[in-house]
């Protein structure tokens, strides 16, 4: 990923300072795909930063314009070729695994990068973990090669991610440590993972705060941690991590849960005065409904 000031530069000699305008603030390289956004999908613009990119890139051999925002249930993204092959399939390394991954039809972002090797810093050996919203596996599959006696259950509801997924656990060679499960995480939990889950991972931000009560089910009787990701609307001296605490008190309050704020941080930036922030709540107790 580059900062909008050095995409701008190197841009600087090619385009109008109208056009430069036009340029989002960073573009993701994902294995060997760059994408990029553009204001109004001006194809000019378009076809001038695809080529920059590629030959500052050289193992970019596709760049697409990403058309609108990521969408639906399965949240996928429309893409648009620009430069190189017509191929949105690839292999993304990182922590020292392997993904594959079709980033037109699974959700998948660089940029949680951190976030997934920070969560597997914190998981402990023999812990069981539930992943609700899974995608291809990363979060799943970082844990297991980091903790190797952990055992994680990763779960998502897109099809063609659920593929990737069991693809990516045999890449990574981590038979049993991830089980891969399709379909929807509040129905497998309550079938087949209630009271197992030492630590439950929720990185779906637009559907964290309904699915939190089958979170607390899939707890384990005695607590645990639940790491909780959302989108906050700050603006002037607002704290969107505070926000979350707010909202994520009135709710656990609501539902009678015994529980403290361990962590809060500003995952990213996510546009104008919204942040993607992650939460991280050690539930101490659980009331009876959820056991």
């Amino acid at each position: 990923m580059k900062t909008r000031k050095r995409l701008r530069e190197k841009l600087s000699s090619n385009l109008s300072l109208q056009d430069l305008d036009q340029v989002y603030n960073s573009f993701d390289i994902i294995g060997n795909i760059a994408i990029i956004k553009i204001h109004n999908h001006n194809d000019v613009n378009a076809e001038a930063i695809a080529s920059k990119i590629m030959s500052i890139h050289e193992s970019v051999k596709s760049v697409f314009v990403q058309e609108g925002p990521i969408f639906g249930d399965f949240r996928i993204r429309t893409l648009r070729l620009v430069a190189g092959v017509n191929e949105t399939t690839t292999l993304y390394r990182e922590s020292g695994c392997m993904f594959s991954v079709d980033v037109e039809k699974c959700y998948f972002s660089p940029r949680l990068l951190y976030e997934r090797s920070r969560i597997a810093c914190l998981v402990k050996s023999n812990e069981t973990i539930v992943n609700m919203f899974a995608g291809v596996g990363c979060f799943s599959i970082i844990i297991a090669k980091t903790v190797s006696q952990s055992k994680v259950f990763s779960i998502d509801i897109n099809p063609v991610a659920a593929q990737f997924m069991k693809e990516n656990i045999r890449l990574n060679r981590v038979f049993g440590k991830v089980v891969p499960l399709f379909g929807d995480s509040k129905e497998i939990i309550i079938a087949d993972l209630k009271g197992k889950a030492d630590r439950v991972l929720m990185p779906l931000p637009e559907k964290a705060l309904e699915y939190l009560p089958y979170a607390l089910c899939a707890l384990k009787k005695q607590g645990g941690w639940i790491h909780y990701y959302d989108f906050q609307h700050a603006v002037g001296k607002e704290d969107p991590t505070e926000k979350t605490k707010l909202k994520l008190a009135l709710k656990l309050d609501n539902l009678g849960v015994d529980y403290t704020f361990a962590f809060s941080r500003v995952v990213r930036r996510t546009g104008p005065n919204w942040y993607q922030t992650v939460l991280d709540i050690h539930v101490v107790s659980l009331p009876n409904k959820f056991l």
